[in-house]
């Protein structure tokens, strides 16, 4: 698992979502973290590109709206 302050280019997202959430002021994984699918989809994330981060996180053990997996 990822350390949470690190940047969100670990979660080897497409240079695309990435450069939008960066856009955004998004640039740790904590600052990505901590929001919910429908704050990202204020901020004009299609519900793709919001399929796409939540899946990377999940990856590294965690989700969208502070979710933790072991």
């Amino acid at each position: 698992m990822l350390n949470i302050d690190e940047q969100i280019n670990k979660l080897n997202l497409s240079s695309e979502i990435t450069k939008k959430l960066k856009n955004h002021n998004i640039n740790t994984i904590n600052d990505l973290w901590i929001l919910k699918r429908k704050e990202l989809k204020e901020q004009e994330f299609t519900d793709s590109e919001i399929k796409s981060i939540i899946i990377a996180l999940q990856l590294q053990g965690l989700d969208l709206n502070k979710k933790m997996y072991n």
